[in-house]
């Protein structure tokens, strides 16, 4: 049985990816800072972790967690993140890290922590990581949250070369905006989904189910050859401009 670590697990994007890997038979290893929302939505199905992964301790005390239940994983879908919108001259100095620290350091040493422990447990595995349309475009005021997610990419794509030998494949999906309780607040009004929908070339708002059936592939045998990967389902909004008529 295949397991899977998936942080942020509250969110919108987890959920549709826990309910996916279920479906498919998945052990699931979730985490998130709130044990009360954990059980809420999820009850008391799954194994259910209380940690903060934006700092390395954190970090630390799920692994540990993990190896005191001694359980392998192969595994890591890190969904972890915020949106941090505003002009950069505007943002303040705790805005401007609690959004790097949501968005890259919580990556940085959630896959130091899987590698370390696949290397222990001397086992392959995959990850993937949730970057942004903002990560390969210029979108006014999203230069904070584009900055993180650029730095994610980076490390999807240099950690993929370290580990490549190691057969430790690291991929992340770049989306547009979805419609989750983190996009609740941008999209509060019919005339505010509308001008959303409407910036997309393929036209509409995307669905975390979307999302999340990409993410299972990657981590699925079946995308055993892709690594270094960072895949956009965002209506072709980052890559093309389509004929204005």
């Amino acid at each position: 049985m295949k397991k899977v670590l998936i942080t942020g697990a509250t969110g919108g994007l987890a959920q549709a990816l826990a309910e996916n890997l279920t479906k498919n038979n998945w052990q699931l290893i979730l985490v998130s800072r709130n044990s009360e929302k954990l059980q809420e939505i999820y009850g008391d199905k799954h194994i259910q972790i209380t940690a903060d992964c934006s700092s390395f301790q954190g970090v630390k005390q799920i692994f540990d967690e993990i190896a005191e239940r001694n359980i392998n994983i192969d595994s890591l879908a890190h969904c972890v993140g915020n949106i941090r919108l505003g002009s950069l001259h505007r943002t303040s100095e705790a805005d401007f890290f609690d959004c790097m620290s949501a968005n890259l350091f919580s990556a940085l040493f959630t896959l130091s922590g899987f590698v370390d422990h696949l290397k222990k447990s001397s086992t392959h595995g995959s990850a993937v990581f949730v970057s942004s349309a903002a990560a390969s475009i210029g979108i006014s005021n999203h230069e904070v949250v584009s900055a993180a997610k650029g730095g994610l990419e980076a490390l999807v794509r240099s950690s993929a070369a370290s580990y490549a030998a190691s057969n430790i494949r690291i991929n992340a999906v770049s989306p547009g905006i979805l419609d989750t309780p983190a996009s609740a607040n941008l999209l509060t009004s019919d005339l505010m989904r509308e001008i959303a929908a409407k910036q997309y070339p393929i036209k509409g708002i995307g669905s975390a189910e979307e999302v999340a059936d990409l993410m299972a592939w990657l981590l699925s045998e079946k995308a055993e050859r892709v690594t270094g990967q960072v895949w956009s389902i965002d209506g072709g909004f980052s890559s093309i401009r389509p004929l204005v008529k």
